[in-house]
């Protein structure tokens, strides 16, 4: 069977906020989408009548953009994504979400809010599978 990544764990949170990044944070996030969101483990928030993952997934975005901008965060870009070009074939993503954080810090506020904490489960119901790779822009290799 293989391995779903749908959220941090411990170890991988506790790398990224050691590096004491300053400045900006690009979190590029490659997701894969159920086919019937399984609200199962949500049923406050759950939707009358079943939906899509990718329904599902357009309610968390709706949802949370307000609890982006308002720490400083955007979406940069969403776009549709099949298969790699480089890369390994069987690998397949619905979508390719890039988001612009202003540090970590304003990240950490975003993903701790109470209020941001009520419509997670929309993500949760909507995921399959997913990969978030923080980003710090560099301006040389040297």
């Amino acid at each position: 069977m293989q391995t779903s990544y749908l959220n941090p764990t411990d170890e991988s949170a506790k790398k990224l906020f050691s590096k004491r990044i300053s400045g900006e944070v690009i979190m590029l996030n490659l997701l894969r989408f159920k086919e019937i969101a399984d609200y199962s483990q949500y049923s406050d928030i759950a939707p009358i009548t079943p939906i899509t993952g990718k329904e599902a997934y357009q309610l968390y975005i709706d949802q949370t953009l307000p609890f982006l901008e308002k720490s400083g965060g955007e979406i940069m870009l969403l776009g549709k994504s099949e298969h790699f070009f480089i890369g390994p074939m069987e690998e397949k993503w619905d979508l390719v979400m890039i988001i612009k954080q202003k540090s970590l810090d304003s990240f950490l506020s975003f993903a701790s809010d109470p209020k941001y904490q009520v419509v997670i489960g929309h993500r949760e119901a909507a995921i399959d599978d997913s990969r978030l790779l923080p980003i710090e822009a560099i301006s040389s290799l040297l």
